[in-house]
This record gives structure tokens, C-alpha cells and sequence, in this order.
């Protein structure tokens, strides 16, 4: 089953990897009309410009929640080992008296795996997403730099399809093809939502009812910060944040309820609950019930016994 696990990853893995690095999967060529004030924005310059830079948004994604679920588990576990609700021997059993740090490992490595299976899947959907729909950013005319002269814009409503009638830059033109959906609205509120629903199921420590909705609400507001930066800086339309938003919250409440199951399990006990752990010793004690036919046999072995004497 890990094995069958290992592949599943590696594939989306590869498959991220050929979205993102290479020209396998071409960008669909989306056409404009001239003089479109659509997509005439300014453009403010690259993405590491910006006041979300990709380096930055990257870093957070994947290194905050895998230091906060590390720093909880390790937390809880301890918590839990060092309570007095538990003795000598039921830590023992539990750990089998020779690693300690099994239960934590495993959990640890369980939710942190699950969590990056589905960054690569929203990476996944939304090169996918944008590769299909080849969708203009709101700066698009600004570096395609389009020869109106040449086109025949003098008509209105003239329609541009060929990807020739841009002059600009190629690499910022094919950049500004890709804006649907929006992949840092997606793992933005795809981290946010996950890291919330975790600290939200796992902790219940008391003093934390109030600080458990602040903390949550409080990752959601830096999501929706950042895809409201990605329109302020005109490098997506609202449709295309919305779109990622949708994805990241589908892919994240998916992964927690269906995978995960709200991160349920325990620290240091086993699965089984102690009264599936114990024999069924009310069966045990139950004295033997005999069978009709055995009870046939029985009364003619009587008989036959009683005319012989």
C-alpha cells in the first residue's frame, strides 16, 4: 500500500513538473479586439516584483504549515505521554516499549504528506486550467505591444486571433496568457484552509476557543490578501482569484474530510479502543450449548444404556 502511495506521488510530482517547467502542454492563443481597455492595465514589472513575490508566497505554503503541524504533534504527543491518565505498561503497549516516537512519526509524516500530495494537485489543476483557457491578463496589450497599423485596427470591433500580431517580449507574452485561474489565490487559500482545519480538529486544549477561530480566521485574511493583490497589481482579473479560490478550497476540504478523516487518530494509544483490545470474555464464560441433534443422540445412548441394565 506505501508502495502504491510512493507511485501516486511521484506521478503528480512529474506531472507538476512538465506544467510548470517545460513546453510539453502548449498555451491555447486566445484572441483580442483592438483597443480592448480590458486588458490595456499597466504592467508593473515580473512577478518577483511584486509585493507577493512567488519566492516569498512558496516559502510560506509549504514551510509554515509543515512547522506548525511538526511543532503541534510533537506537543500533543508529549502532553498525552507524560499524562498521568496513562500508566507504564499502556505506553508501553502502545509504543512496543521500543521507539517512543513512532506514533508521532507516523502521524507527523501522514498529514504533512497528504498536505504536499495536494500542493502539486492544485498546481496540477490550475496549469491545467490555464494552458485550456489561455486566459489574457488585464496588462496583456501593454507587452504584446500589438502593430495597430498593420492589423487593420482602424475598424472597430476588430477581432486579432494569430499570435503574431504581438511584438512584445515573448516570455512576459506567454506569461500573460496564463492567469486562469490564479495559482497563488489557489495555494494561498489552499494552505490557509488546511492549516485552519487541522488546528482546529487536533487542538482542544482548553484556553483555546478563542485563540483557535483568531489564528484560523487569521490565515484565511492572509489568502485573501494575496489574491487581493494579484488585482491590485493588475495581473489578474477578479474572475480568474475567485476561480482559484475555488479550486484551493475544494482541493483542501476534500483532502481533510474524505483522506484524513479531520485528522482523527490517536497520539500514543493504538487505534483499537480498549474494549475491542480485550477477549470477549462473556462468550468465554457462557457455557456450551448444545445442539438438537446432540441432544438426540444423547437421549438414545440413555435409552439404550437403561435396557441393557
Amino acid at each position: 500500500m506505501l508502495y502504491f502511495q510512493l507511485v501516486i506521488m511521484a506521478g503528480t510530482v512529474m506531472l507538476a513538473y512538465y506544467f510548470e517547467y517545460t513546453d510539453t502542454f502548449s498555451v491555447h492563443v486566445q484572441g483580442f479586439f483592438c483597443y480592448d481597455t480590458t486588458y490595456t492595465k499597466p504592467y508593473l514589472g515580473p512577478e518577483d516584483s511584486s509585493a507577493v513575490p512567488p519566492v516569498l508566497l512558496y516559502a510560506v505554503v509549504a514551510g509554515l504549515p509543515t512547522l506548525m503541524i511538526t511543532i503541534t504533534e510533537t506537543v500533543l504527543f508529549l502532553v498525552q505521554y507524560t499524562s498521568k491518565e496513562f500508566d507504564r505498561s499502556e505506553k508501553t503497549v502502545a509504543t512496543g516499549d521500543c521507539c517512543y516516537l513512532n506514533p508521532l512519526v507516523r502521524r507527523t509524516f501522514r498529514f504533512l504528506g497528504v498536505y504536499t500530495f495536494g500542493l502539486f494537485t492544485v498546481d496540477i489543476f490550475v496549469n491545467a486550467g490555464q494552458v485550456v483557457t489561455g486566459n489574457l491578463a488585464p496588462y496583456f496589450l501593454t507587452v504584446c505591444k500589438p502593430n495597430y497599423t498593420a492589423l487593420g485596427c482602424q475598424q472597430a470591433l476588430r477581432y486579432i486571433s494569430h499570435q503574431e500580431a504581438c511584438t512584445g517580449n515573448q516570455d512576459d507574452i506567454l506569461r500573460a496568457r496564463k492567469t486562469f485561474p490564479s495559482k497563488e489565490a489557489a495555494l494561498s487559500v489552499y494552505a490557509a484552509l488546511y492549516l485552519a482545519m487541522y488546528v482546529t480538529c487536533t487542538v482542544q486544549a482548553k484556553g483555546t476557543r478563542l485563540a483557535k477561530p483568531v489564528l484560523s480566521l487569521g490565515l484565511m485574511c492572509l489568502a485573501f490578501l494575496t489574491g487581493l493583490n494579484r488585482v491590485a497589481e493588475y495581473r489578474n482579473h477578479w474572475s480568474d482569484v475567485i476561480a482559484g479560490f475555488i479550486i484551493g478550497t475544494a482541493i483542501a476540504t476534500f483532502l481533510v474530510v474524505c483522506v484524513v478523516h479531520n485528522f482523527k487518530g490517536k497520539l500514543l494509544l493504538s487505534e483499537e479502543s480498549p474494549a475491542e483490545q480485550r477477549p470477549n470474555t462473556g462468550m468465554l464464560n457462557m457455557g456450551r450449548v448444545e445442539s438438537p441433534l446432540e441432544k438426540y443422540i444423547a437421549s438414545q445412548n440413555h435409552i439404550a444404556f437403561a435396557e441393557v441394565t
